[in-house]
């Protein structure tokens, strides 16, 4: 079973060419450890543990030449339901629903925008153990220069509802809440970004301190795309690896 809801996001993996160099530059930023997969036919995919817990993992590209990218999964109890529901809703099934060994069922599909996402149906492998702390995924967001047709096209596949909003800023950002829960945001592409700018989900972590996190990244050959920001979740930065795959660091408030 997974450890969160079916309809929320409960995982995340980077698809590298330079699995070895994730496996440094990752762990040395977060406090991870690597557990490779035995299996021959896994290709050395690497689950991240933060105190022995799962939070991430990485593999190689499914395609020579696939840009180096993290991806959101989120979890199901169906993924061949989730597969129908996003041709019906105008989306693509980039890769049909199969099963990963023993671990569990995944597919790909791409919404009408373009965004790439993934689900997770969970065997063996749960997804993310734990959430919302320093080294573990603490939030999921859409960019995308479409959020009216976003609305539609998720509510229709994962039964998400804008979160009702006041302020000036709620035009540009939207928090998407299944049942009682806020379980993804969705943002505009911000204005120093072209214009063409694809969709797409990203991924943050996170951090203790969102400013020393970067620049440990940059001293281990990561690159800086968006300094040390204040934003109403928290401070944030996104940041490059030193394979170009995007990724995000939020220090998020202390909790009530």
């Amino acid at each position: 079973m997974s450890t969160v809801p079916s309809g929320t996001p409960c995982w995340t993996d980077l698809a590298t060419p330079d699995l070895a160099d994730a496996r440094r530059f990752y762990p040395e930023l977060f406090g991870w450890t690597g557990q490779i997969a035995p299996e021959p036919e896994a290709g050395g995919y690497t689950v991240f543990l933060l105190d022995g817990r799962a939070v991430a993992g990485a593999g190689p590209p499914a395609i020579p030449d696939q840009v180096p990218i993290w991806s959101v999964y989120v979890a199901t109890d169906d993924a061949d339901l989730v597969a129908g529901r996003v041709e019906r809703a105008g989306g693509q099934v980039v890769v049909p629903p199969f099963e990963v060994l023993d671990r569990g069922r995944m597919a790909v599909f791409s919404d009408p925008a373009g965004a790439t996402f993934s689900v997770w149906q969970p065997m063996a492998m749960p997804g993310g153990e734990v959430f919302g702390v320093p080294g573990a995924m603490s939030w999921t967001e859409l960019v995308t220069p479409d959020p009216d047709g976003a609305k539609v096209f998720y509510e229709l596949v994962f039964g998400w509802h804008p979160d009702g909003q006041a302020g000036e800023s709620a035009a540009a950002h939207t928090a998407w809440r299944l049942g009682a829960r806020i379980v993804a945001g969705m943002t505009v592409p911000l204005g120093d970004f072209p214009a063409d700018t694809p969709a797409y989900w990203s991924v943050y972590f996170g951090v203790a301190d969102a400013d020393a996190a970067a620049a440990r990244a940059a001293t281990l050959g990561g690159s800086v795309l968006v300094p040390p920001r204040d934003i109403p979740a928290g401070r944030y930065t996104a940041l490059r690896d030193p394979q170009g795959a995007l990724f995000n660091t939020i220090a998020l408030p202390p909790r009530p």
